[in-house]
């Protein structure tokens, strides 16, 4: 705390101990309508965050919800693509729109909407990164939205700290694998959730286990899940083990992911809902 703190938090920039990490939210843009905001994390990549973010805004926007993806992995987008979204995001001096998915409507919002080339590469310093993420909540148009996900990229740095100082995240949802070392690393991502006062509302663990097409039988190639006893420990739910599915990693491929027809998200959808 510096020696001329007033105690007032609204006009300063400082981020010393002592300050709410609530002081530091964002309003979002003033046209904006948005229910409840659920953020997807990770402790580190390749788990599934992404897909999981696609499966469950599709399962909600079946429900009759208007549904929002707010990408916030800047440097490894992937929403697009998995809805077959080309088109570029458009907008005016004061606001950015989303680009609705085609079948259920869900509107997203990504850095890979505007840049001229989905290949192109995001080669940004840490706080132009956060900065762009915070202009997918100011300044973009989430118009009568029920549930805006955000996909957040994985570990906890940065963006992830910008996300939950900066918006009003009311809850999350971690995704993981069975591996010991991506269980240790997602205690991680949860600690950081603690800390920010953001509630967690379970785990998901993507990649469980394979099931023989010929006699059902359930294999586990990265060992038996440990997911149970990381649950137990922190006391928050499992809320999904997923297998490893080719249909969806093909869905995604495609960019056909509203097509795809599984229920692996019904407990997770029970508890944003």
């Amino acid at each position: 705390m510096s020696e001329e703190c007033t105690h007032d938090c609204s006009n300063c920039s400082s981020n010393c101990a002592s300050r709410d990490p609530k002081s530091f939210l964002e309003a979002p843009h003033p046209d904006s309508e948005i229910g409840k905001v659920i953020g997807v994390v990770s402790g580190k990549g390749g788990v599934g965050k992404s897909m999981v973010t696609d499966l469950l805004a599709v399962e909600l926007s079946r429900k009759g919800y208007h549904c929002g993806i707010l990408d916030a992995d800047i440097t490894g987008p992937s929403i697009p693509k998995a809805f077959g979204i080309t088109e570029k995001a458009m907008g005016n001096e004061t606001t950015i729109f989303p680009v609705k998915s085609k079948k259920l409507g869900i509107d997203v919002m990504s850095i890979n909407l505007l840049l001229p080339n989905d290949t192109d590469p995001v080669v940004w310093r840490g706080p132009v990164i956060g900065g762009t993420v915070k202009q997918f909540w100011t300044d973009v148009l989430w118009d009568k939205t029920d549930y805006l996900l955000v996909d957040m990229p994985p570990g906890t740095g940065d963006v992830a700290l910008t996300v939950f100082q900066s918006i009003p995240v009311d809850g999350i949802v971690v995704v993981t694998t069975p591996q010991d070392l991506v269980s240790m690393i997602v205690e991680k991502a949860m600690k950081m959730a603690a800390m920010m006062d953001i509630p967690i509302l379970g785990l998901i663990e993507n990649m469980s286990y394979v099931e023989c097409p010929d006699c059902g039988k359930k294999l586990y190639p990265f060992g038996e899940s440990h997911i149970l006893d990381v649950a137990s420990a922190h006391s928050i739910p499992v809320l999904a083990q997923m297998p490893i599915n080719p249909a969806m990693a093909a869905a995604c491929d495609n960019g056909t992911i509203e097509d795809l027809q599984v229920d692996y998200l019904e407990d997770a959808i029970r508890v944003i809902l």
